[in-house]
């Protein structure tokens, strides 16, 4: 057992439950309406389904699992994008997400006024966002587009400057979601060398990515879910072998 004050991440019995709605023919559609509306056209979709796991400080953990699993449904709900339905989710110091590109950013806004906004909901003060304002900038490759409204910007540039804004944050725990699928290579590359760089000064990172070969060299435990569930927890190296195994025989 761990004492409570090593742990990043707690979650107890997590469920979150989705509704699905469908589109369905006009017959149905009157069917359904001549009897009184009674029966449901919509479905329920359990995405998790009592998740518990514990994240130490300072661990590298790779969440894996096919799609639908509920990678990144977890992931939301450990930011506080989404909230369960049933159990108990706990983040103890700062957290920085990268869930989706551009989340959080205001359109209408420009690039610079985004760098306060969002490194204010991440938790920064006015002046740590002063300290580092040439930083970010320089780090997401902006340049003179800094004060241009991000309704403007290619998704590659969101990526650059929300990456940049978050790690600039210098987070205890960062939540990292499928966002190194976009942006160009070089880009790439030098947001996993942050995220390495981040990982050598004991930060808490937990990644949700599809390139089994690139979190099997960041990480060291990984996390598999399949249908909601955990159904495997250890070294990086195994876990991705079996979600290999896994992802043959589906």
């Amino acid at each position: 057992m761990f004492q409570t004050d090593e742990l990043a991440i707690t979650c107890v019995g997590i469920r979150k439950q989705f509704v699905l709605r469908h589109t369905r023919s006009l017959k149905e559609a009157l069917v359904w309406f001549i009897r009184g509306r009674k029966g449901d056209l919509s479905r329920k979709f359990d995405a998790l389904k009592d998740v518990s796991l514990d994240v130490r400080h300072g661990e590298t953990v790779a969440l894996l699992g096919l799609n639908g699993s509920g990678k990144s449904t977890l992931l939301k709900l450990i930011s506080g994008v989404l909230q369960p339905d049933g159990g108990t989710v706990l983040t103890r110091g700062r957290v920085a997400g990268l869930i989706e590109v551009g989340a959080g950013f205001h359109h209408d806004l420009s690039g610079r006024d985004n760098v306060y906004l969002n490194g204010a909901i991440l938790g920064m003060t006015e002046r740590e966002i002063d300290e580092k304002f040439a930083s970010i900038v320089e780090f997401s490759e902006i340049g003179e587009f800094i004060d241009t409204e991000v309704k403007f910007y290619s998704s590659g540039m969101y990526l650059r400057l929300a990456f940049s804004i978050a790690v600039h944050t210098d987070p205890e725990v960062f939540l990292i979601d499928e966002i190194l699928a976009v942006g160009d290579e070089p880009f790439q590359r030098k947001c996993i060398a942050k995220i390495k760089e981040l990982a050598g000064k004991g930060k808490t990172l937990f990644v949700v990515s599809h390139d089994l070969d690139l979190v099997a060299t960041i990480c060291e435990r990984g996390v598999l879910l399949e249908h909601g569930h955990v159904v495997m927890d250890g070294e990086v190296h195994e876990v991705v072998a079996e979600l290999r195994q896994r992802s043959k025989a589906a």
